[in-house]
């Protein structure tokens, strides 16, 4: 594939979901990505639902990568003519393999070392194992998410190894830009020399703390940290998912002052009255911020789905279906921008371009090494 990557070489060497996923999307991008596999297989290939006797986890994480199954010395020999090495264990694991960043810079000094693990490589939880799940509850997220009088709740998708991987690779891109094109640069997370390659240290609860800015910035003690309020947000009404009169759901997000005014046109309450009760965002809290909620609702609740994206959508509110999968795949919206591509039966979401897909265990060791290694 001719990418904007083509012609770098990522080696991956770490395992289950977010740092392969990282490395994936480099894979997308067009970069050779190879993945050194245990003879047993990445356990990803075990993990979670399968499809065609294939974990669906591992077709979407190793798709665009080549296998590789040899030896930890080996392994480092094709580190020490990669561009970038994707690992997921602490450093002193890796070290008696041979693979740490001390190991391969030595050899490599242009490596693009990317280390992706739950709390970070320094700290007194560095060496503590963890998860997506585990960093959506230590980062905040599962404490804001659900119902206002429910317990918190994890999200239903892999949000904190997504997050982490699209963090990695921001800063892997922003890492081969300092080393190629402006060697003197420095890039936060990473410790580098001029002209050299970079240690990256992703913590992966610090992408969930990024998400969760806008409450962060807001809250100030000794005040009580925010809480769970199902749809809403803290001075945002209205902002909620609706049922219509058709069953359906629709999510709608107006809450400005310009929206309000129009919203309140929309739903047939525009009288002098309505209008200075529900002006301006400082009106909107507490009660009166409930009651507005609730006559969006009840005018919602009268309409078919239709109707409702129709009049909206009309007065320019921020509208949508609430989409389940099947939804999403048909929507015209989606189709014109090929947003969700189909291949070999399998969905990916774009950007991801998938011309390779997920290799069997050792399938390109032969090849790969007489590529990179000329052996």
């Amino acid at each position: 594939m001719d990418g904007a990557l083509s012609g770098l070489r990522v080696l991956d060497l770490a395992n289950l979901f977010p740092a392969p996923l990282l490395a994936a999307m480099l894979g997308d991008l067009g970069a050779d990505v190879v993945t050194a596999e245990p003879a047993a297989g990445d356990d990803l290939r075990r993990v979670g639902e399968t499809r065609d006797g294939r974990g669906v986890a591992w077709t979407l994480a190793a798709r665009n990568k080549r296998s590789v199954v040899a030896s930890d010395a080996r392994v480092a020999d094709l580190a020490a003519v990669a561009d970038v090495v994707v690992v997921n264990q602490p450093q002193d694991r890796l070290a008696a393999r041979g693979w740490s960043y001390v190991d391969l810079a030595a050899r490599n000094p242009r490596v693009v070392y990317v280390s992706v693990t739950a709390f970070g490589a320094s700290g007194p939880l560095a060496e503590v194992p963890g998860n997506g799940s585990i960093v959506e509850a230590f980062g905040g997220f599962a404490h804001l998410n659900g119902d206002a009088d429910g317990p918190p709740t994890l999200p239903s998708v892999a949000l904190g190894d997504t997050l982490a991987a699209v963090a990695g690779l921001n800063q892997v891109l922003a890492a081969l830009y300092a080393r190629d094109a402006r060697p003197t640069a420095r890039i936060p997370n990473a410790a580098t020399a001029p002209g050299l390659g970079s240690f990256i240290d992703i913590a992966m609860y610090e992408p969930i703390v990024t998400l969760l800015s806008s409450a962060l910035v807001a809250w100030r003690p000794p005040a009580l940290p925010p809480h769970r309020r199902g749809s809403r947000i803290a001075g945002g009404v209205p902002r909620n998912v609706y049922r219509t009169a058709d069953d359906r759901w629709i999510a709608l997000s107006g809450p400005t002052d310009a929206q309000v005014a129009r919203v309140l046109d929309v739903i047939g309450l525009h009288d002098d009255a309505d209008r200075d009760r529900w002006r301006f965002a400082a009106q909107r809290v507490g009660a009166e911020g409930d009651a507005l909620d609730a006559a969006v609702a009840a005018w919602i609740h009268r309409h078919d789905r239709a109707t409702v994206l129709a009049r909206f959508r009309a007065a320019r509110i921020p509208i949508a279906s609430v989409n389940d999968l099947a939804d999403l795949v048909a929507d015209e919206q989606v189709r014109a921008r090929g947003s969700i591509r189909e291949v070999d039966g399998v969905y990916f979401a774009t950007p991801a371009l998938v011309h390779r897909r997920a290799p069997e265990i050792g399938e390109h060791t032969d090849e790969v090494l007489a590529e990179w290694l000329d052996s």
